[in-house]
């Protein structure tokens, strides 16, 4: 037995790897051309992103190749009649299977470990390199060009020495026109400021011409703070629960629990004084429009939270389910072409499984159902490979 779990495990992981890597590079170029491309990034900022968009790729990758390791194998093995020569020795084709169970279920742990890493610490990253390369993107441009500009945005300079720009016009609130304002100074320097995801602009002798027409000017040294998303798509996003780490959750959760009970407050004593005080109106649901609005996004976000672990367990655990019915459905097809095993197996698994994991989640996310609902995909395919399984061992 252990010659057969060597063999299967040698194969298998054989196959795991290669395509993994194959894959991952696909998915990985494929996110960094669209990121770059999206943000005007260069080859340096290319690579720094590197590291932070490799989790991301894995966590997608991982379950598609362990489907398709196990297809190959399996379909291979039966294909040579390696499945019916283990029957006929009298050993079960559970021995040549469990192998790739217990490597399926190592993996689904460590994909539950890629998804939280990819969706905190790696977008975090992703976002850290974006504001810090904004600086040198918009320095580049406006060296090379002499103007930048962006929906929200548009910076012109007569020329760039160093870090000062010469002459430059800053023009703010691009797309409301009833906010916008423009900056005309005698010199101005720019730099990131991460922890505010914000580029700071600082201007000396400056003239500010205001909407309506009004204008002044001032002598001396101003810092206007320039907010990420005039400049960058990607840097501004809030943080959403599917972007927080495991470890936070529990505090995330009782802080929208704080909030939702703090409008509730407010709401009660709006009333307690408009009946106090004989204003009626104070009452009324219009007078607690505001909150019951701040209530109704704390309550969505927090269903949000108390969805999201479920998701990422079950997404990573979905390693396991693929292969409990891909090995067994392989070996039925004896198929020997790894791709044609390959799609016969992931197609009802795209029917089936992506479909119900996708209604589970949005459904849990609206509170028609309990968060533990995002197991539904997973508990049905891996009830249809049990059933797989046991024709194979019976037949």
């Amino acid at each position: 037995m252990r010659i057969l779990t060597r063999y299967v495990l040698a194969e298998l992981l054989q196959v795991f790897f290669v395509t993994l890597a194959a894959l991952t590079f696909f998915i990985l170029t494929f996110g960094l051309v669209q990121t770059a491309t999206k943000e005007g990034l260069g080859l340096v900022q290319i690579a720094l992103l590197v590291p932070y968009v490799l989790p991301d790729a894995l966590r997608f990758a991982v379950p598609a190749t362990m489907l398709f390791a196990a297809a190959s194998v399996f379909g291979r093995m039966s294909s040579g009649n390696e499945i019916t020569a283990l029957k006929a020795a009298g050993v079960s084709p559970l021995q040549a299977i469990w192998p790739a169970i217990t490597v399926a279920l190592v993996v689904s742990f460590v994909s539950v470990w890629l998804n939280d890493v990819a969706v905190s610490w790696g977008r975090d990253g992703v976002k850290r390199v974006i504001i810090e390369s904004v600086e040198q993107i918009l320095y580049g441009r406006l060296r090379t060009e002499g103007s930048y500009s962006s929906p929200k945005l548009e910076i012109v300079v007569k020329a760039v020495d160093g870090r000062k720009l010469v002459k430059p016009v800053l023009t703010l609130n691009k797309d409301h026109p009833g906010r916008l304002t423009t900056v005309k100074a005698r010199e101005a320097e720019i730099r990131a400021d991460t922890t505010q995801n914000a580029i700071i602009v600082t201007f000396r002798d400056y003239d500010v011409l205001l909407p309506g027409g009004a204008t002044y000017s001032e002598r001396g040294e101003r810092s206007q703070e320039v907010p990420l998303d005039a400049v960058s798509a990607k840097a501004a996003e809030q943080r959403r629960p599917a972007e927080l780490a495991m470890n936070d959750f529990a505090a995330a959760r009782t802080a929208q629990l704080a909030r939702i009970d703090q409008f509730e407050q407010m709401m009660a004593g709006r009333a307690a004084l408009g009946m106090l005080s004989g204003r009626m109106d104070q009452t009324a649901p219009a007078a607690v429009a505001g909150e019951r609005h701040e209530i109704a996004y704390a309550r969505e976000r927090l269903r949000a939270i108390a969805v999201e672990p479920w998701r990422r367990w079950a997404g990573g655990f979905s390693c396991l389910c693929f292969v409990l019915v891909g090995a067994p459905m392989a070996i039925r097809m004896r198929n020997a072409d790894f791709l044609t095993s390959f799609f016969l197996c992931f197609l009802p698994i795209l029917v089936v499984y992506y479909p119900l994991f996708i209604l589970g989640i949005d459904q849990a996310k609206d509170g028609n159902v309990p968060p533990a609902a995002v197991w539904l995909g997973n508990v049905l395919v891996a009830l249809w490979g049990c059933w797989l399984l046991r024709r194979v061992i019976r037949t």
